[in-house]
């Protein structure tokens, strides 16, 4: 009997690697001789690091980094192997590191973020997979492309400032003094949403008031992108504000696409193609996913939904835990025509918020032995 356990982590509350080994400990409780492969995920967001450190048996490597707001912060990025490293833009550049009294995207900075970068460059990584979300910032990834060495200059030939006030300013771009390492770099950039650059849809008026940006905020936010794919379609030759995925993470998607020939892929693609997920899956009887709260935006290509679609096409039969789960037959159904052929909660009685998140580790043990009983019933 051979189970792979594939969960992504129940936020707030256990990482997608402690989800994973309690349910593996709760099936060996009943079933001590079967195979459970324990591959913690994550769709690109957070725990993206940590899940593909832990499945690839990589190490967290942590660095001094410039923060959103410019004061130095303490982050981590993971090293996969000798030349693969992961990095998560939030680490260095997000929103949770800054107070909510304090944001301010006008001035956030992803500086931090190419900071990381080189740390990974300076190991001797050339492939590097990079997850955006959670960011604080509002900068296209202006700071991030003057850590790497481009020159963004002003009309009087001087560096410009931080942030979007800083590319308010952006009269000139320069890669001619871009560090000549990312040449021999592949980017692959983890991106779960296709808004553009600028408008209506785009990184200002979609992101921006989460950042801490009121209307007129986010209209100067906006016309300074605008500005700077002006800039990018000039000295680069590329046009970048309408692509979709562009205005992810405040940008950031724009300046991977133009200045490092990232490819903007579903994170949660990114995350089992390096884990070689579909090889684990060779042989297995059963898939065993799951993540804090699944519900309808779980089809959308959340964790669940996309090792669900790889073990339905290796014809590997999928169920799903969480901590809150869909009483809907319509988003079941759904779930059921992705690949998950059954969803159950974890909680086993009534309980509040707190003594659910509290008690998530011993309950998905339970959970775990309780699916490992029921598969012996299900057998001949």
């Amino acid at each position: 009997m051979k189970v792979v356990i594939a969960p992504d982590s129940f936020k707030e509350s256990l990482s997608a690697e402690r989800v994973a080994r309690a349910l593996a400990d709760g099936w060996r409780s009943v079933m001590p001789e079967a195979e459970l492969v324990e591959l913690p995920l994550a769709d690109g967001g957070e725990g993206t690091t940590q899940a593909l450190v832990a499945a690839t048996g990589g190490e967290m490597v942590r660095c001094r980094a410039t923060g959103p707001l410019g004061a130095p912060v303490e982050a981590v990025w993971g090293r996969i192997d000798a030349t693969r490293a992961v990095i998560e833009c939030a680490a260095a550049s997000g929103l949770d590191l800054v107070p909510r009294d304090a944001r301010d995207p006008w001035r956030a900075t992803t500086r931090g973020t190419g900071e990381l970068i080189l740390a990974a460059l300076d190991s001797g990584a050339r492939h590097i997979i990079v997850g955006l979300g959670g960011s604080a910032t509002n900068d296209g990834g202006a700071g991030m492309l003057q850590a790497l060495g481009v020159s963004l200059l002003d009309a009087r030939g001087a560096a410009i400032g931080p942030g979007a006030a800083g590319l308010a300013q952006l009269a000139h771009i320069d890669i001619s003094t871009m560090d000549p390492r990312l040449a021999e770099a592949r980017f692959e950039v983890a991106c779960d949403v296709d808004n553009p650059l600028t408008g209506a849809e785009g990184a200002s008026a979609i992101f921006g008031p989460q950042k801490g940006a009121d209307e007129v905020l986010v209209a100067r936010m906006d016309a300074a992108l605008s500005n700077y794919a002006e800039l990018i379609q000039r000295c680069l030759g590329l046009s970048v504000a309408s692509i979709p995925g562009a205005g992810a993470a405040g940008g950031l998607g724009a300046a991977f696409l133009a200045f490092l020939d990232a490819e903007l892929k579903p994170g949660i693609e990114i995350i089992l193609d390096a884990v070689e997920f579909d090889w684990h899956l060779q042989g297995a009887d059963l898939l065993i996913t799951g993540e804090g709260r699944i519900d309808g935006q779980t089809a959308r290509g959340k964790t669940p939904v996309g090792v669900a679609r790889r073990a339905m096409r290796c014809r590997v039969p999928c169920v799903a835990l969480g901590g809150s789960v869909p009483t809907e037959l319509a988003v079941l159904d759904r779930l059921a025509q992705e690949g998950i052929r059954a969803v159950f909660p974890i909680l086993p009685g009534v309980s509040t918020l707190e003594e659910a998140l509290a008690d998530a580790e011993r309950n998905l043990e339970l959970s775990g032995r309780n699916l490992a009983a029921y598969w012996c019933c299900s057998q001949p």
